[in-house]
């Protein structure tokens, strides 16, 4: 399949069928927030090294998790239950994208959080449709996630921990509120393990799309609120 380069007045994009085995579907455009909605509002996502062209992908088979089906140890319940966790939504989106775009990781690449990628996403914040799950113990952030909510559809985007379980702890929370938060489905995008200890499964392309175009109706933009 050919690689699709994007015109950075034309905001569309080719249909994901034609995206390759390994699910990169076009290179270029740019990370404007009109641009960002249609891309993930067609199951599209940017993912790229700093120094590298934005690359478009659309990976099938897709990596998500039912919210329902969100595994939790025991000892994960006891944690939260013994602990004086807080969590709160969408209250300092810059720490957490920050956080995520700083913490070592144990295994791949994370140069992909790149300037631009914090200051697209920060845009998505203010219009309402970038998210955050935080965790704070003693008024300290010490986990987190950001997404994209399109619908009933969160695609999340990145984790971050600074102790044990943090980012754990803030994705127990966001499939324990999905109801609340209209969410049905959690886009992981790509296999970890992590994530497929924690319920994540594979579910083909053309049944995600299917599911998330019949969603889309249903996309509001704005704040999420604590509980």
């Amino acid at each position: 399949m050919p690689i699709f380069e994007l015109d950075i007045d034309d905001y569309s994009f080719p249909s994901p069928i034609y995206a390759r085995e390994d699910g990169l579907l076009a290179t270029g455009g740019d990370l404007s927030v009109d641009r960002l909605l249609n891309a993930y509002a067609n199951g599209i996502f940017p993912w790229f090294n700093e120094g590298e062209p934005i690359k478009w992908w659309s990976l099938n088979p897709r990596f998500v998790l039912f919210p329902e089906k969100f595994k939790a140890r025991k000892s994960l319940k006891q944690k939260i239950r013994n602990s004086d966790f807080e969590i709160r939504y969408d209250y300092d989106f810059k720490s957490v994208i920050k956080s995520c775009k700083t913490i070592k990781r144990d295994v791949g690449d994370d140069t992909w959080i790149t300037g631009e990628m914090v200051d697209a996403y920060t845009q998505l914040f203010y219009a309402g449709v970038a998210h955050t799950v935080e965790v704070y113990e003693n008024d300290e952030l010490i986990g987190g996630l950001y997404g994209v909510q399109i619908g009933d559809v969160f695609s999340g985007e990145s984790m971050f921990s600074n102790r044990s379980d943090g980012s754990k702890i803030a994705l127990y929370n966001l499939c324990k509120n999905a109801k609340r938060l209209n969410i049905k489905i959690v886009d992981t995008q790509v296999y970890t393990s992590h994530l497929h200890s924690l319920g994540a499964e594979f579910v083909k392309r053309e049944e995600f799309l299917k599911f998330l175009n019949e969603s889309y109706k249903n996309t509001r933009f704005e704040r999420w609120h604590s509980f």
